[in-house]
């Protein structure tokens, strides 16, 4: 859950990230598209009062223009006049027709704010009177405000108020409507983690994503019923197998060890007897890691002393008729010899035999197999180590990764299936402890497990 919420974190992060982003990016634009207009349109289209007002001369009642004032009209496509005192026209260029050649003061003031007609205007203050510059109609937009003093304040903090409520109201239905895409995306992502972990849900079949909830329960529901139907074949193919396979062990024992019969029949007698142990304990082992896959075998806790634990295994190898061309020992560290830690005694019995079956098994030269014991304040930690011929890299990382174990082949020949290692990891699992294997030089392999004391 710890990642599910992490992921909604980061993708809220994310998301508001993503709208500060917009907000520069469209202020940048803003700026640069004011700034183009400034430096281009806007700043060559303002018409330069003052420097064409001094263009303009009037002594003693005469006008007199410079030669530009005909050119910058032109070029602006505006038309100019002067106003004396009385608000009479003295000077003009092509003024329109249309237009009066005298104003009176309500004029003026009308004008200066608005339009002259439909004509867009311009005046400026002259020594002698009031000189317009006006322009075509439609050309220009000129409009007056006006607002009092005590006003600015209110509307700039009223702009920014506006602003962040906005951007507030903005970020919170974001914020809502992730929160629904979480409340909705949260169990679906917990189920399906339940499913990569081999666990039953049922999630609740309704609201906007229901269609994903129903089709969830019915992966669940078939990869329960499809695991079931697989733990009853392998329990009742081990069930029935179980009375003829002990019928063959038992008459080719007999027959093994009866007198008088040739030595190729007691052979092959014997050859049946080994392939009949070697299957019964394929069916042993097919049962234990189905079992522990389905959560079938309840785990005992009890203490128990390690030392002791590792020999009784060796002792069961030794018993057995072990080849002498192993050698298996133990080495302990006498200060912690008698000190208890908590497990399921069966089955890290079964573990220890594993491993140490396995050295056995992929050795058929023979090798040296060392187990020892450590015991800290957190953890008890076996080293199962042999001087065989070690693991292959790739299926070295295998092991360590814990991936699916392939089967393999041995010297002799026989299919090695990994049923021996996929058990000694979940016992190793079901006891929250660790598993590391490594080879050694110059050649070998050892086995670290890490089992707390206290699981």
């Amino acid at each position: 859950m710890k990642s599910i919420d992490h992921f909604f974190r980061r993708y809220i992060l994310s998301s508001i990230g993503i709208l500060v982003l917009f907000f520069v990016i469209n202020l940048f634009l803003i700026g640069t598209i004011l700034l183009t207009i400034y430096f281009n349109d806007a700043k060559d289209s303002s018409f330069p009062m003052e420097s064409f007002s001094k263009l303009i001369k009037e002594e003693n009642g005469t006008v007199t223009t410079d030669p530009q004032v005909q050119s910058i009209l032109e070029q602006a496509d505006a038309w100019a006049m002067l106003l004396n005192g009385e608000g009479t026209v003295i000077w003009q260029n092509d003024l329109p027709e249309e237009l009066p050649r005298s104003y009176s003061i309500s004029d003026v003031a009308a004008f200066s704010r608005w339009y002259l007609q439909d004509y867009p205007v311009k005046i400026w203050n002259y020594p002698e009177g009031l000189l317009v510059v006006g322009f075509q109609p439609g050309t220009a937009v000129q409009y007056h405000i006006s607002v009092k003093t005590n006003y600015l304040p209110f509307l700039f903090c009223g702009g920014i108020i506006l602003l962040i409520i906005n951007v507030g109201f903005m970020i919170f239905l974001f914020l809502r409507n992730t929160r629904k895409v979480e409340k909705a995306m949260k169990p679906i992502l917990a189920g399906i983690k339940k499913l990569s972990q081999g666990e039953i849900l049922h999630l609740e079949e309704k609201g906007e994503l229901s269609e994903i909830n129903t089709s969830l329960n019915n992966v669940s529901a078939y990869l329960s019923k499809k695991d079931n139907t697989r733990a009853e074949w392998i329990r009742g193919i081990s069930h029935d197998i179980r009375t003829p396979l002990s019928m063959i062990l038992g008459y080719s024992s007999e027959i093994e060890d009866r007198t008088g019969l040739p030595d190729d029949v007691k052979k092959q007698a014997g050859i049946i007897r080994k392939q009949g142990e070697k299957l019964r304990t394929l069916i042993s082992d097919l049962n234990l890691t189905t079992k522990l896959e389905y959560s079938m075998q309840p785990i005992r806790i009890q203490p128990f002393n390690p030392y002791e634990l590792v020999r009784q295994v060796i002792s069961e190898f030794f018993n057995n008729g072990l080849s002498s061309i192993y050698e298996v020992t133990v080495s302990e560290t006498t200060s912690n010899a008698s000190k208890t830690i908590y497990g399921d005694i069966a089955l890290l019995y079964r573990m220890l035999h594993n491993l140490i079956h396995n050295s056995i098994t992929h050795n058929p030269e023979g090798c040296q197999i060392t187990v020892s014991v450590e015991i800290d304040d957190s953890a008890c930690i076996f080293h199962i180590v042999d001087t065989g011929n070690g693991i292959n890299e790739p299926y070295l990382e295998l092991l360590n990764h814990n991936a699916s174990i392939p089967s393999s082949q041995n010297i002799c020949g026989d299919t090695e299936h990994g049923l021996g290692l996929k058990i000694v990891r979940q016992i190793v699992a079901l006891h929250q402890g660790k598993i590391f294997f490594s080879n050694i030089a110059p050649h070998g392999l050892c086995v670290e497990i890490h089992i707390p004391i206290n699981p």
